[in-house]
């Protein structure tokens, strides 16, 4: 039996601190649900919009997969394993916090704001040393399908993480329709609408909602509008952690 979540956008929480304008899709900082405390080991999705020549100053993570998906401008980032770089939009960042890191994150851009994607997910092996990888993808290889983003495996496409979860890109085109097949059974499917409008299974989605699925085998997604942008993360259900 398929079990459903959906979060419309103007449901998240919302925080405007001048410097960063920040939508949670799940608790996050001042932000409090109880019913919205993750999905599975999927923990943050953060929507943030920083302000030119601002950003998050030196601070500490342990024991977390961090995704960082810049979708418009370029962060600047430094940490304390001696990493200095800058992500641009088309760039995915990852980074093990495992036994602890610091790191800091900047609108590299002094005139104009930046918006990016943060997430976080409970990793499935605690106490590693700590990682950093970036890449650059080529987005021609998301229209009207699927490219994968975040994997378990090193050698796969993508950046990889400490858990068993697959990220995908999709830029899908009116008309056009995805099926999507769960990784694992144990895994669940939350999709976040990056931009566009789509129905996914026999729910419509607009700009920023977010649909989560699980006891299912496929998920199918079907672009309603010219151009339709998605986030499919295949996260397994329960943390072991």
């Amino acid at each position: 039996m398929e079990n459903m979540i959906l979060y419309k956008a103007e449901s998240r929480g919302h925080a405007n601190h001048g410097w960063l304008d920040t939508y949670h899709t799940f608790s996050f900082a001042d932000y409090y649900n109880p019913e919205r405390i993750q999905f599975g080991a999927l923990r943050v999705l953060n929507d943030d919009t920083i302000a030119a020549g601002t950003g998050f100053g030196r601070h500490p993570h342990d024991n977390m997969e961090i995704i960082s998906i810049p979708l418009v401008g370029a962060l600047e980032h430094q940490d304390s394993m001696g990493n200095t770089q800058v992500i641009n939009s088309g760039d995915i960042q990852v980074m093990s916090a495992g036994t602890g890191i610091f790191h800091s994150e900047y609108n590299k851009n002094k005139d104009r704001e930046g918006k990016f994607l943060q997430i976080w997910v409970y990793p499935n092996k605690l106490n590693v040393e700590p990682r950093y990888a970036q890449i650059t993808l080529d987005p021609l290889q998301r229209i009207n399908k699927l490219q994968q983003i975040v994997s378990p495996n090193p050698d796969d496409e993508g950046v990889w993480i400490y858990q068993d979860a697959w990220f995908y890109l999709g830029n899908i085109k009116m008309g056009h329709q995805i099926q999507y097949n769960v990784k694992r059974r144990e895994n669940g499917v939350f999709c976040f609408l990056i931009d566009g409008k789509m129905k996914i299974n026999d729910q419509v989605l607009d700009k920023r909602d977010v649909i989560g699925l699980w006891d299912i085998n496929s998920v199918t997604l079907a672009s309603e509008s010219d151009n339709s942008e998605i986030l499919v993360i295949d996260v397994p259900m329960k943390t072991e952690n």
